[in-house]
């Protein structure tokens, strides 16, 4: 029921499915191994998934690079399999150099979760060193596949990638994020990992992938919490539609293939909106393809719901503990950058209305409202429901409103830039600036945008067209000075809890 603009969740959806099962039939009709089956189905979705380059070519190019940082890890992956000791210690650098990827932005982070899951892939499987070229040839026919569906087929162009982490969270050394989660993420893994193999030598490695999957696209220690509830809820939920759906089936083919393919829908539908909903349908997948495999029965699902709890409570044991970066320092950081974007969309708004036709604002509000996305997953622990802290709670709630009502008032500019018939005058300009000064008056003085002034004694006065852009600029004034109360609260007594 969550809005899907344009249905762009709706076509990635019905295109991962596309390339997932086309990728799955490729292998079939060339006689692969189950095993390499699945190996080439988890590549396509994996490349559909998280390849999220802004352009058409940069998606190509991070899909191109994929077997780069795959093939090594699978052939590390299976050599290592009968050396517990080594394989582990190996896993442990691929998930550092992994989630360390991430500083290089959309292309790192596809790379990064394309060479974990591949050793994730190895240990689900239990593949052995004779299945290797096997699997390198499914993971190519999958590549391949996709690409056909992504770039021939189906072609859906990402303009604004989704932004991975504040640019005050970035910077040299443990003061940049990525490097933080990266000592973060492998202490919890390590921790996961011991934990886990108490449990089952054989299953262990879901307590890692459950930390794995928490700590993606997450920035700091309250947004990690919170995932990690989420995971338990999902799984929890998953493994009783698994006990009524899998279990019942047998690992029989064709109904399993069409309920796999339901779950690849539902896991890409749902992910932007409700991280709980895709780990229901992850879940459920993990079931059916266990049923494939002739090995699920209720015990296994019990024990994957233990290796769930593990993983949770080791990733909260390692972004509580190892470099922390407090809730309060990440959401004040994606304030700031959806303040800088307002800034700067309000600025092509004025350029726009001011008759320069090279001027657009839409792509500035567009990435305005991933930016708000991202502010409403760093409040998710002040405002969840089981959060104690009403007061924070309530002033964060206005924050989140507030902000809205910017992105609301965004929006409208930018429509009334956009018509040709808006002709302009001196008073829009003047309401431009009178913005800019707002955000101005919110951002520290070392980070502030710079503001453009311009005469305004060239530009045409008084045009009926003008009376709506005025009320967005006066409604967005309006909004900007409201949220300088609860964005200037003593730092002793946090908007968010550190």
């Amino acid at each position: 029921m969550a809005p899907d603009p344009g249905r762009v969740r709706l076509r990635a959806s019905l295109r991962a499915v596309l390339g997932v099962g086309l990728a799955v039939a490729v292998a079939e009709c060339a006689g692969m191994s189950l095993t390499a089956s699945i190996t080439a189905g988890l590549a396509a979705l994996l490349a559909l998934f998280n390849v999220g380059d802004a352009t058409v070519r940069g998606q190509a190019v991070t899909t191109a690079l994929l077997p780069v940082a795959g093939f090594p890890v699978l052939a590390l992956a299976t050599t290592l399999q009968s050396v517990p000791p080594l394989r582990d210690a190996a896993w442990l650098a691929v998930v550092f150099c992994g989630v360390y990827a991430r500083r290089w932005g959309p292309r790192g982070h596809a790379l990064g979760v394309f060479a974990f899951m591949m050793f994730f892939c190895t240990q689900f499987l239990h593949a052995v060193p004779a299945q290797l070229p096997e699997l390198y040839t499914a993971v190519a026919l999958a590549l391949g596949a996709t690409s056909a569906v992504r770039f021939g087929l189906w072609c859906i162009e990402r303009r604004t990638p989704l932004p991975a982490v504040p640019a005050l969270l970035t910077g040299r050394g443990l003061a940049r994020a990525t490097t933080r989660q990266a000592f973060q993420a492998t202490v919890a893994c390590g921790l996961a990992m011991a934990v886990g193999q108490l449990l089952s030598q054989e299953r262990g490695y879901w307590a890692v992938g459950t930390v794995w999957w928490i700590f993606v696209n997450t920035a700091s220690r309250g947004e990690t919490l919170v995932r990690g509830f989420r995971r338990v809820l999902g799984t929890v939920t998953g493994i009783l539609a698994g006990l009524l759906i899998a279990v019942p089936l047998h690992g029989a083919p064709a109904p399993t293939a069409a309920l796999v393919a339901v779950c690849v829908f539902g896991i890409v539908y749902t992910a932007a909106p409700s991280y709980s909903w895709m780990i229901f349908f992850v879940t459920i997948m993990a079931g059916l393809l266990y049923g494939l495999l002739g090995v699920l029965h209720p015990g296994l699902l019990l024990l994957r719901f233990e290796e769930t709890i593990v993983g949770a409570i080791a990733a909260a044991v390692g972004v509580g503990l190892v470099l922390p970066v407090t809730t309060h320092f990440a959401t004040n950081a994606w304030i700031q950058r959806a303040l800088h974007c307002v800034h700067g969309c309000t600025s092509e708004a004025a350029r726009r209305l001011a008759g320069d036709e090279s001027a657009d604002p839409a792509p500035r509000a567009a990435e305005l409202e991933l930016l708000l996305g991202r502010v409403r997953m760093s409040v998710a622990p002040l405002v969840h429901p089981l959060s104690p802290l009403r007061a924070r709670k309530a002033r964060a709630r206005q924050v989140l409103t507030l902000l809205d009502d910017c992105a609301r008032e965004i929006r409208g500019l930018a429509s009334v830039a956009a018509d040709p018939d808006a002709s302009h005058d001196a008073r829009l300009a003047a309401a431009c600036w009178r913005v800019e000064a707002a955000v101005e008056a919110l951002v520290p003085r070392g980070v502030r945008p710079e503001t453009r002034p311009e005469s305004t004694a060239q530009l045409p006065h008084h045009h009926p067209g003008a009376e709506a852009a005025l009320s967005h600029l006066h409604g967005l004034e309006r909004a900007l000075t409201d949220l300088a109360a609860p964005l200037r609260t003593s730092p002793r007594s946090p908007l968010i809890p550190a």
